[in-house]
């Protein structure tokens, strides 16, 4: 096993740890959360299972869809996203314990949350992609969908997570007759959170040095 594998690896594991942290800031921020846990998070108010345990399981089918779109493009060592999928979504639930005394009760606070919740997951998913070791649950199956349609996947990404939004928000308005887990949070981070990664790409040593590991 040479040094430059466990290098990759090690940052990709050390990205889906910031991105899960960075969900559990935004959300903390109380104006929504990011978009692509907007449909586990509208769920865990209305059922007794967390955040992290619904992301879990939205993950598994996530994984699923790509093993039934790609069949034999589907390589074996994407399995190992469910690995992934168990640690993402632990620190999901460990961050939200460790950032239950953030309660931020003004809008400026909120902001400043949010903000700072949009930096941890753009600076996770910088670090998680420049070693190019494995896909991510919800960027594989954003990629098998391309795959399979022709379509660009920055065209995909977007519909993907719009119909995620959608979906929290009617059943948002089923369980609660009114918004509940969506807010303008969602919206600021679905916009701020590509810029500041293509911002970090361009900007940061770190990105360009991990890329650089790439054989």
């Amino acid at each position: 096993m040479s040094k430059n594998w466990v290098s990759r690896y090690g940052w990709f594991v050390a990205g889906v740890l910031l991105n899960s942290f960075g969900v559990a800031l935004i959300t903390k921020a109380a104006l929504g959360t990011s978009p692509i846990s907007s449909l586990p998070y509208v769920l865990s108010f209305r059922f007794p299972v967390t955040l992290g345990q619904f992301t879990f399981v939205m993950n598994m089918f996530f994984i699923l869809g790509q093993w039934l779109l790609l069949r034999k493009d589907f390589h074996p060592i994407q399995f190992l996203q469910i690995a992934v999928n168990v640690l993402f979504s632990l620190v999901i639930d460990v961050s939200m314990g460790l950032l239950s005394w953030l309660e931020p009760d003004t809008l400026p606070a909120q902001l400043l949350a949010l903000a700072a919740g949009c930096a941890v997951l753009a600076f996770g998913i910088s670090i998680e992609v420049a070693p190019r070791v494995l896909m991510v649950p919800g960027e594989g199956i954003v990629q098998a969908i391309t795959a399979v349609s022709g379509c660009r996947f920055g065209s995909v990404k977007v519909g993907f997570d719009a119909t995620l939004v959608a979906t929290a928000l009617v059943l948002s308005l089923l369980f609660f007759h009114r918004l509940q887990g969506l807010g303008v949070g969602t919206i600021l981070s679905a916009l701020a959170v590509g810029r500041i990664v293509n911002l970090y790409n361009r900007r940061l040593p770190l990105i360009s040095r991990i890329s650089a590991l790439v054989p």
